[in-house]
């Protein structure tokens, strides 16, 4: 008999359509329901690709006895974190408070008002390593419910209380200076792993945005140590296990400090972002391997990931017939059946095969050694080797198709796909490829056609259906994913699509008297308290990415609003991004940008002519993070488009022309790539 979960759209949701509990989605129908029967709520909080989030599905929740302790003492609420981002971070605050630790599956125990009193994560179906088992919890808390109600609702207001306080900013006039810059660089230098790469030890994740920070910080100083650290992790990262070396893609972090060993699920936002990581530093250094990595990462997104309309997917499991990481791992047995015997050992040494395994007994693809060193080892070229191992990946990753795939969480979320959005265009501009631009353009057009309704950005969509009310991580992701289309097509239309987000996300979600903005619009249901996430975690926040992007519109539009705005967060949040750098790498990429007078670069011809293009390659091709890219076609647009950077800027003498200014000053318009070229890096 399913439950009232099957009814909803997320694949998360859906997967616990038919357990013994009596679900109910997040709304006011389980509250009120609460608040009739005295009865506490049980908040469970997961997402689609989480591996102890299927773990305690299988043995609590669909346990027939916890079950019904479950919908005897509470009224349960099962949430999907990546539909319902404010529910969980209000949530994961609450439980972190409480225990000092947050995760998924996320437990939370709340009164019928939605004040938690007590929370955690997994709960193991029995007393189990220390952990209390799940049953017992119940239990006790539906006994402090019965007989200490005042004590819970007293910890319940006074957790509520904290949680209300915990979104204040620090306000501030002071002007910021690039030593906040040197600050926060240097103490990511005393995180840095030299041995393995990347910041920190075990779990070790990809932190994407740091390292943009450290691109951004070499290019501003020329410090080698800072591109040094991004190389080196990049390379460690794109060699190990952490990396599909197969398929493409990157795994969701590494459960050791040398990347070996994954996590197994893949992340749309975690592809997006490093994807465009590797092709920022491929523009720095000109290595060939970050290159491969990039493509190869938008190929598995577009293969594996993509919809009819043009839509990215948001996951794929860990787990593949009941077991983590079975679909990407090996024995050498299966190899020597694919490759055959001599051309397997080849393969096997060059990927690190062992005959006991490295996880379970079976194999994590890596490259343990350089490339070099196993190609004189087995006397062959580099080059010769290099085409062995390309042609046996074809081989493997078809044998690898005809096994049983982990799980696709198919819900397009609005955000996540302007972050692929925006690395598509870029890496479509700056690699010459225009398929990357022609998907980029398909995805764009879907979000703008399937994502609005009644002028609204809505959040999620899937099978046909496009419901929630957008986030301010929504606005700002596909607002900077438009922009950066913009720049790699000089459409007009997304540019003018940029503005109305903006504008739109300023009335929704901007305080003025905060001078911040909340995660939450101000047409949104109310909650226990106004959620404004400030941390850079696996994706940027809103406000991180609001700031940047204001910034770069600001100086488009000569509109001092948007500019003003981002300054006001900016400086409220210069303490705590100079003292946990880590915590906070868009807020510094931001902060970057508006410490770095940008250069504006405005492009005059017909799109379609080679002239034009070849000008726009010499802009995309080099890394400058700094930098604001418009242009028109005035054979499609006879008049000068109104935007400050287009005025009085035509072709010259019929031919395309590019004009480079900064700081105030505007250089002669050039129609070399050449002389452009000159222009760009004095």
């Amino acid at each position: 008999m399913p439950n009232r979960l099957v009814h909803e759209t997320s694949p998360y949701l859906l997967q616990h359509a038919h357990n013994p509990v009596d679900w109910y989605p997040w709304g006011e129908e389980a509250f009120a329901r609460a608040r009739a029967e005295d009865r506490p709520v049980l908040l469970s909080v997961g997402y689609s690709a989480c591996h102890w989030c299927h773990v305690m599905e299988r043995e609590s929740f669909q346990d027939p006895g916890i079950a019904q302790l479950m919908n005897e003492h509470f009224v349960s609420i099962k949430v999907d974190r990546e539909e319902r981002p404010d529910v969980d971070s209000i949530y994961m605050q609450a439980v972190m408070s409480v225990t000092g630790r947050g995760g998924w599956p996320m437990t939370v125990f709340l009164t019928p008002e939605g004040k938690p009193f007590y929370g955690g994560t997994y709960f193991p179906p029995d007393d189990r390593h220390g952990m209390p088992g799940f049953p017992r919890v119940l239990k006790a808390v539906a006994e402090a419910y019965r007989d200490r109600r005042g004590e819970l609702e007293l910890a319940a207001e006074q957790l509520a209380a904290h949680l209300r306080s915990g979104v204040a900013t620090a306000a501030s006039q002071e002007p910021v200076t690039p030593e906040a810059l040197t600050q926060a660089y240097q103490r990511l230098t005393s995180q840095f792993d030299r041995q393995h790469g990347g910041l920190g030890g075990a779990p070790k994740f990809p932190q994407a945005m740091a390292h943009e920070f450290l691109l951004r910080y070499h290019a501003r100083t020329q410090d080698p140590e800072a591109l040094a650290m991004v190389e080196y992790t990049l390379e460690r990262m794109a060699r190990g296990g952490i990396y599909d070396q197969l398929g493409g893609g990157f795994h969701r972090y590494a459960t050791d400090s040398a990347w070996l060993v994954p996590h197994f699920e893949k992340m749309l936002y975690d592809n997006a972002l490093l994807g465009r990581l590797y092709l920022h530093a491929y523009q720095v250094t000109g290595q060939a391997e970050f290159r491969r990595v990039v493509e190869e990462t938008l190929d598995y997104v577009r293969r594996d990931m993509t919809g009819a309309p043009g839509g990215f997917y948001s996951a794929q499991d860990a787990d593949s017939e009941g077991a983590e990481g079975r679909y990407y791992v090996w024995s050498a047995e299966e190899m020597a059946q694919v490759l055959g015997t001599g051309k397997a050992e080849t393969v096997g040494r060059y990927y690190g095969l062992a005959t006991g395994g490295n996880f379970d007994g079976l194999n994590i693809l890596h490259v343990p050694r350089e490339p070099a060193e196993v190609a004189q080892e087995l006397r062959m070229s580099e080059a010769e080797l290099a085409a062995l191992v390309q042609e046996a990946r074809g081989q493997l990753l078809a044998r690898r198709q005809e096994r049983v795939p982990p799980a696709r969480d198919e819900k397009v979320l609005t955000a996540w796909n302007g972050l692929m959005l925006r690395t598509f265009a870029e890496a479509g501009a700056a690699l010459g490829r225009a398929d990357y631009v022609a998907t980029a353009v398909a995805n764009a057009t879907f979000l703008l056609q399937a994502m609005r309704q009644d002028g609204r950005l809505l959040r999620t969509y899937k099978d046909g259906e496009a419901r929630l009310r957008g986030y301010l991580e929504d606005y700002a992701f596909l607002a900077e994913g438009l922009l950066a289309l913009h720049e790699a097509t000089l459409d007009l239309r997304w540019l003018q699509e940029v503005r109305g987000l903006a504008d739109a996300m300023i009335d929704l979600f901007w305080d003025d008297a905060e001078g911040a903005f909340y995660d939450t619009g101000r047409d949104h249901e109310a909650l226990i308290v106004r959620p404004r996430d400030v941390f850079d975690n696996s994706t940027p926040c809103g406000g991180s990415q609001a700031a940047e992007t204001l910034l770069r519109l600001g100086v488009l539009t000569g509109d001092e609003g948007y500019t003003r705005r981002a300054t006001r967060t900016l400086r409220s949040m210069k303490t705590v991004m100079v003292r946990e750098p880590l915590a906070f790498g868009q807020w510094l990429c931001a902060l970057d940008f508006y410490l770095s007078p940008p250069k504006e670069i405005a492009l005059i011809g017909p799109r379609e002519d080679s002239a034009t293009q070849g000008l726009l390659d010499e802009v995309h091709r080099r890394f400058l993070p700094n930098k604001v890219v418009t242009g028109w076609d005035p054979e499609r647009t006879p008049a000068v488009p109104s935007w400050p950077l287009l005025e009085d800027k035509w072709m010259l003498d019929g031919r395309p022309a590019a004009y480079v200014c900064q700081n105030y000053a505007c250089q002669a318009p050039v129609t070399d790539p050449r002389a452009l070229a000159e222009q760009l890096t004095s």
